[in-house]
């Protein structure tokens, strides 16, 4: 049951790299950054489809989504953080607190 979170967390890091890490090379040419985003994509993608595959005999599709969203933003913020050295503000928080919420109330049998 753990494997597919595990999948779902490295999954994650390899798209946040993709989509926001050439932010920092404003200077490269956009047709090389789309490509090297694309190729770490790929690599998101061999790890995303096993993860539901495998997540989908555990939890339902639904389920799978949230635990998806909600591992996107932890990922991100931890990102932005050490990456962007972006601060974490009191309103983030809360709106996490409110996408726990919705977790819980889609996993609420």
């Amino acid at each position: 049951m753990w494997k597919p979170i595990a999948l779902l967390c490295v999954s994650n890091l390899f798209m946040t790299i993709a989509w926001y890490g050439h932010l920092k090379f404003k200077s490269h040419a956009l047709w090389l950054v789309i490509l090297v985003s694309w190729a770490i994509a790929f690599f998101e993608y061999c790890l995303l489809v096993p993860a539901n595959r495998i997540g989908s005999n555990y939890f339902t599709v639904t389920e799978l989504k949230v635990m998806q969203e909600v591992i996107t933003l932890l990922v991100f913020a931890a990102f932005s953080a050490w990456y962007f050295k972006e601060t974490f503000k009191w309103n983030h928080l809360v709106g996490f607190l409110c996408l726990v919420a919705a977790v819980f109330f889609v996993f609420k049998k």
